[in-house]
């Protein structure tokens, strides 16, 4: 087993590049979309 199948992850496939993918570009453009959200509502970029 793992040591990334263990903790919270305790599926099988947790560790899978797939699944590490999709969460890597969700988290990243989510931490993006707030970082370009945060800078128009500050600074009224239009």
């Amino acid at each position: 087993m793992s040591d990334l199948n263990r903790g919270i992850m305790k599926f099988e496939g947790a560790d899978s590049p797939k699944l590490v993918t999709i969460s890597t570009v969700l988290l990243l453009g989510s931490i993006a979309g707030l970082i370009i959200w945060a800078l128009q509502a500050a600074y009224a970029l239009n």
